[in-house]
């Protein structure tokens, strides 16, 4: 799967962003050359000589004051023309067409809702390769912004208001994204990971993420189990086929077939699960992940528990 770089773009949306960028560097670069470039040639062409007269004095100049005047205007038609067309590229009407993904920004994470199919997941985004995927974007709390740079603009998340944005992928591939607006201590870390897959591989992801959670085969496994039900967990989060079932902090069914935890803080393995759970707030101080002052056998069996969640 391609990982490339931030500022490679992956989507016709973010290509168009792209080439508009490039030609208004290109265009302000020329016009930095040219300015500068005068200025050098009329200090040197025109500095003052020992013995010199002062230099006959010119009320004005029409046909320059003209040029200089219909230059620029023609410059930002012909940029405001192309910047019309890159905006209907990546931001098209979105018309009566339903969203295909609802977003919720909270602090400091991703829900991501499937609203055709039923399946929720956080912090992955999982999207099929050449399909443009109308996505519906809400926040829990406050003003958030999403941004995947390889695969289109970014848009604010505002509470009490819906936006829109499209998401398309021409290749697949892990895409990298993050909340660009600044919404409190953890901001830094409220990552966002979009991957791109063929459609069958879609397809077979969405079925599977459709599951609910295996029984608790017994041991540590099932301690777990049996701990997540009794303590606070389930005052937060939910794994479908259980009991659990709030919606306040990310959803749990498939935790462990994802990526990274804690909003793309730490990779998802039993070892950084294991220290997320024994104390999240020396990880991720402010996060209203509780430190539950956990034994190191309750650790251990919850990881163990969690993960099965694949």
């Amino acid at each position: 799967m391609e990982t490339s770089s931030p500022f490679t773009p992956r989507s016709p949306q973010a290509l168009a962003i792209s080439r508009l960028f490039v030609l208004n560097l290109v265009i302000a670069a020329l016009i930095f050359l040219l300015v500068t470039g005068l200025i050098i040639y009329i200090a040197y062409r025109f500095r003052g000589r020992p013995g010199q007269p002062e230099p006959r004095q010119i009320a004005g100049n029409r046909r320059l004051e003209i040029a200089w005047t219909v230059a620029p205007a023609l410059v930002l038609v012909v940029v405001f023309s192309l910047t019309l067309v890159a905006m209907r590229t990546a931001d098209p009407p979105v018309g009566q067409q339903k969203p295909d993904l609802v977003v919720v920004g909270h602090q400091w994470w991703w829900e991501v809702q499937y609203p055709k199919s039923g399946a929720i997941t956080a912090n992955e985004i999982h999207i099929p390769t050449g399909k443009p995927l109308l996505v519906q974007l809400e926040s829990a709390d406050v003003v958030h912004n999403f941004w995947i740079p390889q695969l289109g603009p970014k848009r604010d998340m505002v509470p009490g208001k819906t936006n829109y944005i499209w998401m398309e992928a021409d290749k697949p591939g892990a895409y990298g994204g993050a909340c660009s607006e600044y919404c409190g201590v953890q901001h830094a870390w409220m990552r966002l990971l979009a991957i791109a897959q063929p459609q069958a591989e879609f397809d077979a992801w969405q079925q599977q993420q459709l599951r609910g959670a295996p029984a608790a085969a017994g041991g540590d496994v099932a301690q777990g189990a049996k701990l997540f039900q009794q303590m606070t967990c389930v005052n937060c989060h939910a794994i479908s086929g259980t009991g659990a079932q709030a919606r306040v902090a990310p959803d749990l069914t498939h935790v462990a077939s994802r990526q990274t935890l804690a909003a793309g803080l730490l990779q998802n393995t039993p070892a950084n699960l294991t220290s997320w759970l024994a104390d999240p707030q020396a990880l991720k101080p402010g996060s209203f992940m509780p430190n539950l002052q956990l034994s190191a056998s309750d650790v251990r069996a919850l990881v163990a528990y969690m993960e099965t969640l694949k």
